[in-house]
């Protein structure tokens, strides 16, 4: 070795060069994004930054595929070491027989290293080099990736490269449901793929495809009846569209994972489901000028997203490409069983506390009904489940909106973040923003914990409110157990659920409850200022439905409500669902107790009461307020006391009142309510109100505008009294103005400056309201 050193010295330098000669990556190319179900199914693709339609690698290359390919193109490819040396000799001979280049012998493996080197000049130098870097590859790679490289990246016509990107633009479906006639068509295009390809010389393409089954028949690879048939197959006039099943979801992945195959969570059945529905609805609506819808379907159990539609198939010009799944928008009264559980769960409320529905100004906020109508008292189930805007203001009030704001950073409704104040008590009437994602998530999250909350000895996850995932590999990471909430305890959100479940559905499944079939939802809907969004959300134990209807351009509908054209969809994608069981009582965190039958709160000793099921911190709420211990005389047409009635002649008896405002309105729907008889005259004691002003209401300043003609307009006033039929006689500043009956209102013109409106019955009953007029 020593005399020889100089020649191993270029040995090992040769050898070297030959080990290293190799990229590690021969192809850079860039990829098409892929979006596939968890089934394997393709939901949609967005082409390659060079402008083609390269799939990522295959995991393996279906056997009709490999064993057409190989019979075209490479008949000994598992045989020889990178080159055929036999081959080679014979394309010498035809091309120095023909004159010019007529058959170029190369391998499988060659083909390769040439696609890699960007289809170089075709001469014998670079031929040498092929077979050089061939043989290298072959020492590298197994013979199953090295045919993988090749169809993954071999020219199909036109832009399209690769076998998987040709076998969906020509034929629509997945390599590896290729038919034999199919398999050999592709297999002969990258032969020649600027010359044959579909659409272009079919006659000369189809008598390839037909030579190369007639081998596979000869070979015994086939049959006579599958060559026979394969024979017959059309051949494509040209590309097909690649399917678009979820276009949203495959934008929203190629924020973060442009160019790669991503396997989805979606279940391709219920996406084509959804997107039937969709449809469906959308040419309904777009005849009212609503062009706009979005649709999540999640699973509760495991977290992940099963179908996500994030705008109908519209025209460019009404934004269907703007996913309004993840976009802002006014949330109505999405919000409102929220605020319901987090009143049940800070032991402030029980499930059919009796709230008041009046006339309601804090400060320069003036909340209305939808229906511009008032109950005067309704229990707080009620008016959850017909969604009353003043109960749900008043109830924020009680609660406080810091402490609100707070739950909702909790439930991770991150496009609610600018503070407390900033919203005001407005944000439980969609005085806010926020997503279809973050609302689903949200009832997706409180779901789980009273599923978890029931499956694990009553206690609960401490991660378990999180977004789902819509990557197969997704698997949520819940964290510990422990007996500490997260964020609701699973009484006060089995509760919520069940105020929610008792919505009055849209018309056609108003009769839901007469079929045993039908199953329970629990589920709200949100309606924005100026009809621009429809919401409704659903949740039963396995799935979280939300549907999103509007336009995603603001502009607003009439007769477009969360009722009206969110909710029909919404149910009847819960129909095309299978069908959930109801939620489990979460018994543990449930106790019995007196509830008093009017006013829904815990019981006193003078209160009719039902036992039932509350959550355990509804025991620190506080005893019924509204019966009373009264006395009256024998006939019970007076009350009266020891200073005017003998004891004897006292009938003592628990009765329900209410405060004057509450009960006026409370009568009008209730008959069977009664008002507290009147103090018999020569009875000591305080006379309990009888009456009070309905408007203005809960403020001391009236700023008042002027009318057309320049004059100041009047002031309007209103009284609600026990007694309907009372007059009430009207004072501003000592001066008299009016009688009044049955409609106790006046209109008063009002000068600047102080004064004061004084009402008076005819018992001698009075009420006065001092006010600053601007």
């Amino acid at each position: 070795m020593i005399k020889n050193k100089f020649k191993v010295l270029v040995l090992l330098v040769v050898l070297l060069g030959y080990a290293c000669c190799l990229p590690n990556e021969l192809f850079e190319s860039p990829t098409s994004t892929i979006l596939e179900s968890r089934d394997g199914e393709l939901l949609g693709a967005l082409i390659a930054n060079d402008g083609q339609w390269r799939f990522p690698k295959l995991d393996s290359v279906p056997n009709k595929f490999k064993q057409c390919i190989t019979t075209f193109e490479d008949a000994y490819f598992y045989k020889h070491p990178g080159f055929n040396p036999v081959s080679m000799v014979k394309a010498f001979q035809a091309n120095l027989k023909a004159g010019k280049v007529v058959r170029g012998g190369s391998t499988i493996t060659q083909q390769v290293i040439r696609l890699s080197r960007k289809n170089q000049s075709r001469s014998y130098f670079e031929k040498v080099i092929e077979i050089i870097l061939a043989t290298r590859l072959e020492l590298r790679d197994s013979k199953e990736t090295i045919l993988n490289t090749y169809v993954s990246n071999a020219p199909y016509g036109g832009n399209v490269v690769g076998l998987e990107a040709a076998s969906w633009r020509y034929f629509k479906t997945s390599p590896h449901k290729l038919s034999w006639g199919q398999c050999a068509l592709l297999a002969v295009l990258p032969n020649a793929p600027s010359l044959l390809y579909p659409g272009k010389n079919s006659k000369q393409l189809i008598n390839k495809r037909n030579a190369l089954l007639k081998k596979l028949f000869d070979t015994g690879v086939i049959d006579q009846t599958t060559y026979e048939l394969s024979t017959e197959e059309p051949v494509p006039t040209k590309p097909q569209m690649l399917p678009q099943i979820a276009p949203h979801l495959l934008q929203k992945i190629a924020m973060t994972q442009k160019g790669e195959r991503v396997i989805s969570t979606i279940n391709t059945h219920f996406q084509e489901l959804a997107l039937q529905i969709v449809n469906r609805h959308h040419k309904q609506h777009a005849q009212n000028g609503i062009h706009n819808m979005a649709v999540l379907i999640l699973d509760v159990k495991s977290k992940k997203v099963l179908s996500y539609i994030g705008n109908t198939n519209t025209k460019k010009q009404h934004q269907k490409d703007v996913d309004i799944i993840l976009a802002p928008r006014s949330t109505g009264s999405v919000l409102k069983p929220f605020l319901y559980m987090a009143m049940l769960d800070a032991g402030e409320l029980l499930p059919e506390t009796l709230l008041a529905d009046v006339p309601t100004t804090i400060g320069n906020y003036k909340p209305e009904n939808f229906s511009l109508n008032y109950l005067g008292a309704v229990s707080a189930k009620e008016a959850l489940a017909r969604s009353l805007n003043i109960p749900a203001v008043r109830m924020l009030q009680d609660f406080g909106l810091t402490r609100f704001y707070d739950v909702l950073q909790k439930l991770e409704l991150s496009h609610i973040n600018k503070g407390a104040d900033h919203y005001g008590l407005s944000v439980i009437l969609g005085g806010s923003e926020s997503s279809l994602w973050d609302i689903c998530n949200a009832y997706c999250n409180l779901a789980g914990t009273l599923n978890h909350f029931n499956e694990n000895s009553s206690q609960y996850y401490t991660n378990e409110f999180q977004k789902a995932g819509f990557s197969s590999d997704f698997q949520p990471n819940l964290g510990a157990l422990n007996f500490d909430k997260d964020v609701f305890n699973a009484g006060s959100i089995y509760f919520g659920f069940e105020a929610m479940k008792e919505l009055n559905r849209p018309s056609a499944d108003n009769s839901w409850r007469h079929f045993e079939s039908a199953q329970e939802i629990a589920w709200k809907t949100g309606t924005s200022f100026g009809n621009r969004d429809a919401w409704s959300v659903g949740v039963t134990s396995n799935y979280v439905v939300g549907v999103w209807v509007g336009n995603a351009d603001g502009e607003g509908r009439s007769g477009m409500t969360g009722v009206a054209t969110a909710a029909p969809v919404m149910f009847d994608v819960f129909d095309a669902l299978p069908k959930s069981a109801w939620f489990l009582k979460p018994i543990d965190d449930l106790v019995e107790a007196k509830v008093c039958d009017k006013s829904g709160q815990l019981a006193s000793d003078i209160c009719p009461y039902t036992i039932k099921q509350i959550p355990l911190k509804g025991l620190d709420s506080g005893l019924c307020m509204y019966h009373k211990l009264v006395y009256l005389n024998k006939d019970r047409t007076y009350r009266v006391n020891a200073s005017c009635e003998r004891l004897d002649d006292m009938v003592k008896t628990s009765q329900f009142v209410l405060p004057p405002l509450m009960a006026w309105y409370y009568k009008t729907n209730h008959d069977d309510y009664k008002y507290l008889p009147p103090l018999k005259a020569g009875c000591e004691g305080e006379e309990t109100p009888v009456m009070a002003f309905t408007e203005p209401l809960n403020t001391n300043t009236i700023i008042v505008p002027k009318g057309i003609s320049g004059e100041r307009n009047k002031i309007i006033f209103k009284i609600a009294h026990t007694n309907p039929e009372a007059q009430i006689y009207w004072y501003l500043d000592n001066q008299f103005l009016k009688v009044t009956q049955n409609f106790n209102e006046l209109a008063i013109h009002l000068t600047s400056g102080y004064h004061t409106v004084t009402a008076l019955d005819e018992k001698g009953n009075s009420i006065a309201k001092r006010i600053i007029v601007k």
